[in-house]
């Protein structure tokens, strides 16, 4: 299949603005977890979702910020270059929860940091809610 110059800078155009919106879901969702858990359970709580929403969420932005600035790139982006990164934010993820155990150690409120971890995975889901992702 062919596209046009037309046709290949509106799917770059989509790509952008939805690359853009599932970081910002991802953030929203890891911001909306943390106060939940500082509100229902007290600072500990707050911070420690936080921490877990963060060790997903900061790879994963820098992965996609990468993805965008690949997208302006001449030839777009490179399938060694998504699985190269894909596998870095995997890595730093885990770094960073192992690092959150090491600091953290029994200030951490396990439950929250679970729920703020899975609220920051699952941000695309509130695009789905508002049909804002194509």
């Amino acid at each position: 299949m062919v596209l046009s110059a037309g046709e290949r800078a509106a799917v770059a155009a989509r790509a952008r603005r939805d690359l853009l919106r599932t970081i910002f879901a991802q953030g929203l969702m890891a911001l909306v977890a943390a106060l939940v858990a500082w509100g229902a359970a007290g600072p500990a709580a707050g911070v420690s979702a936080l921490a877990g929403a963060g060790a997903y969420f900061i790879p994963n932005a820098c992965f996609g910020l990468r993805l965008l600035l690949d997208i302006y790139r001449p030839g777009g982006a490179n399938p060694f270059t998504f699985l190269f990164g894909e596998v870095l934010k995997l890595g730093l993820t885990v770094l960073l929860l192992w690092a959150i155990v090491r600091v953290g150690g029994d200030h951490i409120v396990w439950p929250a940091l679970l729920v703020g971890l899975l609220c920051a995975l699952k941000g695309y889901v509130l695009l789905l809610m508002f049909r804002k992702l194509s």
